[in-house]
C-alpha cells in the first residue's frame, strides 16, 4: 500500500474478530514504531504488548472507566457515551492491548518532547498496521486508571503509560468520518 493510502484508510477500530496476531506481526508494529524521529534520537517510548490473560486483566481495568463515562453525557452527548461504554467494556474483543510508555521528566519540556515523539512512533505504528491489514484504535483518555494499567503491564516507577493501542483483525466496516480539511492558514509567502 501507498504511504497516501494508508493515511487514508487509517481509522480507529472499536470491533475486532476472534483471530489472535502473531508476535512477529506486533513485534514489527514495534520496530515501526521505533523508527520514529525524536529529540536527540532519544526513543523515549517503550511497548508492553498484553495478550491472554494478562489483556483480560487489562480490559477488566478499562472496563472500570465506564463507570465515568456517565459524568460526561452532558458533554458528549449520550449516543458518544453509550458508544464508549460498549467499546471500554470489552475492548471490541481485540486479542492484544500494547501500553505505550515514556518516561517521566520534570522539565516540562523534555516531557513535551517525549510525548511528541511517543505520538509519531504511534503513527509509525498504526499505519503499518494498516498496510499489514490490521485494526487499531489509540486510547489516551482514560488517565482515571493509569495506576491500575501501569501495575498490570508492569510499567516501572519513572514512567508512566501515554497511551493504549487496541490491536486486531478488524471485523467491522470504517466508519465514514468527516475530515477538517481547513487546517493551514499561510501566514507569509
Amino acid at each position: 500500500m501507498e504511504l497516501l493510502a494508508a493515511l487514508r484508510n487509517r481509522h480507529s477500530t472499536r470491533l475486532y474478530k476472534n483471530q489472535q496476531v502473531s508476535d512477529d506481526e506486533i513485534r514489527a508494529l514495534c520496530d515501526a514504531a521505533a523508527m520514529a524521529p525524536s529529540s536527540m534520537n532519544s526513543q523515549p517510548w517503550h511497548f508492553y504488548v498484553a495478550t491472554g490473560d494478562s489483556r483480560n486483566k487489562v480490559g477488566e481495568i478499562m472496563s472500570l472507566t465506564t463507570l465515568h463515562l456517565q459524568e460526561y453525557i452532558e458533554i458528549l452527548g449520550a449516543e458518544v457515551v453509550e458508544r464508549a461504554a460498549r467499546f471500554y467494556e470489552d475492548m471490541g474483543m481485540a486479542p492484544v492491548i500494547v501500553a505505550v510508555a515514556t518516561p517521566t521528566f520534570e522539565d516540562p519540556t523534555e516531557q513535551r518532547d517525549a510525548y511528541i515523539a511517543v505520538g509519531a512512533a504511534i503513527e509509525n505504528f498504526m499505519l503499518l498496521a494498516v498496510d499489514s491489514g490490521l485494526g487499531v484504535c489509540n486510547i489516551s483518555a482514560p488517565r482515571w486508571v493509569v495506576d491500575q494499567l501501569m501495575e498490570a503491564f508492569g510499567v516501572p516507577e519513572g514512567s508512566t503509560i501515554a497511551s493504549l493501542i487496541i490491536v486486531g483483525y478488524p471485523d467491522e466496516a470504517p466508519l465514514a468520518q468527516e475530515r477538517h480539511h481547513d487546517v493551514v492558514t499561510f501566514v507569509s509567502r
